[in-house]
């Protein structure tokens, strides 16, 4: 464990005896191996709004991105916090992961670019984007990068040993 790892703690209520806590390191591979992630924010009137989208894990941070007149791009700017999860729909099988923080919009060109080539590297030339004015630029239009730094987040094992990991981040 680095000095930047989280506390990893496993909940026995929900937990097999023999389970112990996965490792962050363990987490965050699937972080940046998942393909698709789930959003949920929270609307102006306070009803739950979920939407899948892509994301890269990199920098111990989450990162999307979405159009400034989507749904998801009004709530934030209403309400940052937001949870993003993803997982496998097995019961039996895999690590399902929820992160827990608050969305912060990314307008440097320079970090822009960075993360324009995470996308690409990651999810191939389809997903390529032009950078410029504080935002990613494609054939749609415009797209707002946002930074999810885990505030909160659960490792769920399925399968034997099953598993409820909680991560406490200084």
């Amino acid at each position: 464990m680095s000095a930047t790892d989280p506390i990893a703690e496993l909940d026995p209520r929900f937990s097999s005896e023999d389970a112990a806590p996965r490792a962050w390191t363990d987490t965050t591979r699937e972080l940046e191996a998942a393909q698709v992630y789930w959003l949920s924010t929270v609307r102006a009137d306070g009803h739950p709004h979920v939407t899948p989208l892509i994301a890269i894990w990199r920098d111990a941070s989450l990162y999307f991105c979405t159009g400034p007149t989507e749904q998801k791009a009004k709530n934030l700017a209403v309400n940052s916090h937001c949870v993003l999860t993803t997982g496998g729909n097995a019961l039996d099988d895999g690590l399902d992961v929820v992160v827990e923080g608050d969305a912060v919009r990314v307008d440097d060109d320079t970090a822009l670019k960075d993360i324009a080539g995470a996308y690409e590297a990651k999810y191939g030339p389809t997903w390529h984007f032009d950078v410029g004015d504080g935002s990613f630029r494609h054939e749609g239009g415009e797209a707002w990068v946002f930074e999810v730094a885990p505030v909160r987040a659960f490792a769920f094992a399925k399968g034997e040993p099953f598993g409820q990991t909680s991560y406490r981040f200084a």
